[in-house]
């Protein structure tokens, strides 16, 4: 078995080469690469690009763009031939307007995908309280329906009163065959009793 050096904190074998030597580490993490694109953060440009479509789409927009092409083409046609800076057919103001189109589309677009993306969450919240509402109606049916079927077995006042009404006419069927035991005992006098000493 080859001896081993150790350099560092890292053991080497003692033959062994420069290549493996700069072989990364699985346990240190590796350096950030360069990149070339500038790094943007995404949610930044995306509210962005909610912003510039959402005044897009209002008639401010309209009444600015109106103005700016009006003035444009009255200065382009009635200023001095040494001011003016787009003549007759326009090709500047036509390639403004293109540069603007071409930037507008994208930037409706990824609002419009944004828009998407919270419709999605707010439709799939919606379906997990539907379900939670589905499962708490269907629980609180199931406990109606068995309060329903143990008050069904339960005395009412109704119930109660027809079978008492029912024994006191039995008991004065009773009476009227025996007058000696009433139905009620006669109320006690105010007095003591012999019964009570």
């Amino acid at each position: 078995m080859p001896p081993e050096r150790e350099t560092g904190r890292e053991r080497t074998p003692a033959g062994a080469t420069a290549t493996t030597r700069t072989r990364p580490r699985l346990d240190q993490p590796r350096p950030p690469r360069r990149r070339i694109l500038p790094e943007w953060d995404p949610e930044a440009f995306g509210r962005l690009s909610e912003r510039i479509a959402r005044f897009l789409g209002t008639g401010r927009f309209i009444v600015w763009m109106t103005v700016v092409i009006i003035a444009w083409v009255l200065w382009n046609v009635f200023a001095p031939h040494g001011l003016r800076f787009d003549n007759y057919p326009f090709i500047f103001l036509t390639l403004m307007l293109s540069l603007q189109a071409s930037y507008a589309a994208p930037l409706i677009l990824l609002a419009q995908n944004r828009q998407d993306d919270r419709d999605r969450v707010n439709l799939e919240q919606d379906r997990k309280q539907n379900e939670r509402s589905i499962a708490d109606t269907e629980y609180l049916t199931r406990e109606i329906a068995s309060l329903r079927i143990g008050l069904g077995e339960v005395a009412t006042r109704d119930w109660i009163r027809s079978e008492l009404q029912d024994l006191v006419k039995e008991l004065d069927g009773r009476q009227d065959g025996h007058h000696e035991h009433a139905v009620f005992p006669a109320e006690r006098s105010h007095g003591r009793d012999v019964e009570d000493r």
